[in-house]
Parts: C-alpha cells; structure tokens; sequence
C-alpha cells in the first residue's frame, strides 16, 4: 500500500504524513520526533475538521443529518484510535530516548494493527471490522473527511474552486498509485473502470474551470465518488491483507492439528496394547481437508472444519489418556495395597484367603493388555478383604474354673 503524501504549506492538513520505515524495521529518534510532530499537527487538524462538519450539521435538514451522522461517527472513531495510538508513541518515544527496544516498538506501533488499542470496532458501513496499520487508518480518516466535508459543504477552500480542483486530482493520483495493489481480475477492471471515469470529469472540470465557468456544484459530487473509490480500495486492500494473514494462521494450525493427530495415534496405540476394553475413537486426518483455499469464504468455511477436527483430537486424546490414567492407578492401587498386607497383622486363618486373592491379582496384573475391569475388581475385593483381615482380632478365651 503506499504511503500517503506530506502535507504541503499551500494545503496544511490536506494528508497525513508519510509513516518512516516499515514493519520489523526500528525507527530512528530522529525519524520518529520529525513524523510525531507532523502527526500531532495532523490529528488536531483533523479534529478540528470533523468538529466543524459537526457543527455545520445544525444547518442541514433531518434528513441530511442523518445521512452524514454514520459517517461522521465513523470518522470519530477512527480519529480516536489514531489519537490513542499517538499517545502510546509519544509515551514509548520518551523525548528522544530511544534505544534498540525502543525503536522496534515504535515501529510496530507505527505500522502494526491499530485496532487492538481502541475498545471500538475500526469498521466502515457495510464492511465491518478492520485490521489496518496506523498510516492506513491515517489515509482512510482523510478520505471520510473529505467526504463529510464535501457531503456538508465544508471542502477545504470551499470559496477557492482553483485548490479544491488540486486536491481533487490530488486524490485521483493516490488512486492510481493504488491500482497496481489490486488483484489482476475483475476488480482491478472495474476500479480502472471507475479512475477513468473520474480522470474525464477531472478534464471537464478544468476545461470549465479555464472558461470561467461556475464548478463549485460540480466539485462536490466529485470529491465524494473520489473519497469513495479511494476509501473502498484501502478497505479492499485491508481486507486482502487480513486475508492473507489468515490463511498464514491457517496453515500454521494444519502444521499444529497434524503434529497432535501423530502424537495420539501413538497413544491410541499404547492404549491399546496397554488395556481391554481400549477406547475406539476415530481420528481425524487432517490432511484429508486439502490445501487451504484462497476465496474468504470458503477460507473461513475450512477453519470451522479444521475447528470440528480439533475437538475431535481433544476427545481422543482425553478417552486414551484416561484409558492409560486407570490402568497406572489400579496397578499403584495393587502396590500400595501389598504394602499394607506386609505391615499388617492378618489372622492365621484369613492369611490363605489373601495370599489367593493377591496371586489372581498379580496373574491379571502381568496379562497385556490387562483387562482393566478384572483388575479393578480384584483390587477392590483384595482391598476389602484386607480391610476385615486387619480389623479381626482373636477373640479371648474364657479359663475353666
């Protein structure tokens, strides 16, 4: 996506500022104090741009207001989550006492996903929710608030048709910087398709400008379908990048879900030769999904596949397991249970009862697998049994008179 161009002094706040560096590259105290002090300038004025569309709201009809309330609520909230992220840069920036660790977070500051310090959703109507950078949520502030302008009659230089025309065409240039961006198909066609058109009302413009003709009722419309395409391409652009961040996520978590389903065939293995009955649990394989697809939708349709196989993993994994926990128990049970019976002091006569039942508990013990309800039910019987043997004493006998 390129970078939005500087603001110039014939046309202050016309654009924010170009960002320095790029992702996972730190930024420079110098860089960073000369784009935090463009920045700021460029967040009061364009706070003080939406306060006054804002206000000229008082002179428009019901209707028109609550046609440029959305947008301009819009703007707000993008205006906010680039004030906020100000703050945070300003904070990590320090007055200029930036190390190594201080450059690198500049940077993901700067050019990482601004939505995540903001309690809002940064969306756009019928969007919905973005993942954009900080010069990308900057670009897109620009475009809603020409647009708010233009919509309320509030376009910059409104009384010099000359500078609106200049950031008319200003705005057709950032669109085509755009185009290269789009994929090659049908929406590249069709955003060619709506820039030529706005290149030949841009000649028109001129060519009636140069004549002396009255342009002001043709300036608006104008600058919205600009602001509009510009906008819908960074929007696009947005939604392209997340995309592909998804379907990186994506492929990572195949890696993952393949790795594990391994890992517990391997211990459907051990379960079974360890224990009968064994759980029978189908696994899932998750290769049989295929390669990860490119269209959004279907993308998101096989991330809820891959979710049903990732709870299947976890029931197999849980049954095995659990099979493998029993066994370990009843056998430490058996253990600790021999303990006891050496310690205790058991009847003469009960000894041979408990000898036996320790000898069929042993032979089950060694079988493999070990059939886990014979065990269970021998060590219990074998526990009880120890239980009376313990607690029976001989009773006294009386002596003849």
């Amino acid at each position: 996506m390129t970078a939005a161009p500087q603001s110039t002094p014939d046309q202050p706040g016309v654009a924010a500022p170009t960002a320095p560096g790029a992702l996972g590259v730190p930024v420079q105290a110098g860089e960073a104090q000369t784009y935090l002090n463009a920045l700021r300038l460029w967040v009061a004025q364009r706070r003080a741009d939406l306060g006054e569309v804002d206000r000229a709201l008082l002179r428009l009809s019901p209707a028109e207001q609550s046609s440029i309330t959305t947008d301009l609520t819009v703007a707000l909230t993008f205006w906010k989550a680039v004030s906020d992220r100000l703050t945070l840069l300003e904070t990590t920036f320090d007055g200029g006492r930036v190390g190594p660790k201080e450059a690198e977070r500049l940077s993901t500051l700067i050019h990482g996903r601004l939505d995540s310090n903001t309690s809002e959703h940064l969306s756009l109507p019928s969007s919905g929710s973005l993942a954009v950078s900080l010069p990308e949520a900057c670009r897109l502030l620009d475009s809603l608030t020409r647009t708010l302008q233009a919509r309320a009659s509030l376009a910059p230089g409104a009384a010099e048709a000359s500078q609106r025309i200049t950031v008319a065409r200003a705005g057709v240039e950032r669109i085509r910087d755009q185009l290269p961006l789009v994929p090659l198909g049908t929406q590249r066609d069709e955003a060619a398709d709506k820039l030529a058109r706005l290149d030949r009302r841009i000649e028109d413009l001129l060519s009636r400008a140069r004549r002396g003709a009255d342009v002001g009722g043709v300036i608006g419309p104008l600058e919205i379908d600009i602001a509009v395409l510009e906008r819908d391409l960074i929007v696009a652009a947005a939604e392209r990048a997340s995309a592909a961040r998804s379907r990186v996520r994506t492929q990572q978590q195949i890696e993952e879900l393949d790795a594990r389903a391994a890992a517990i065939r391997a211990l459907e293995r051990a379960c079974v030769e360890a224990i009968t009955p064994a759980p029978h649990l189908a696994i899932p394989n998750v290769r049989a999904l295929g390669p990860v697809p490119q269209a959004a939708a279907e993308l998101a349709a096989y991330r809820d596949r891959l979710e049903r196989v990732s709870r299947a993993l976890d029931l197999a994994h849980e049954r095995y397991a659990a099979g493998l926990a029993e066994r370990d128990e009843v056998v430490g049970l058996a253990g600790a249970l021999s303990a006891m019976a050496a310690s205790a002091r058991v009847p003469a006569e009960l000894e041979p009862d408990l000898t036996d039942l320790r000898r069929r508990l042993d032979q089950t013990l060694a079988q493999a697998p070990l059939p886990l309800v014979r065990a269970r039910a021998l060590a219990a019987a074998y526990q009880s049994y120890l239980d009376v043997a313990t607690r029976s004493t001989p009773r006294p006998q009386k002596g003849r008179p």
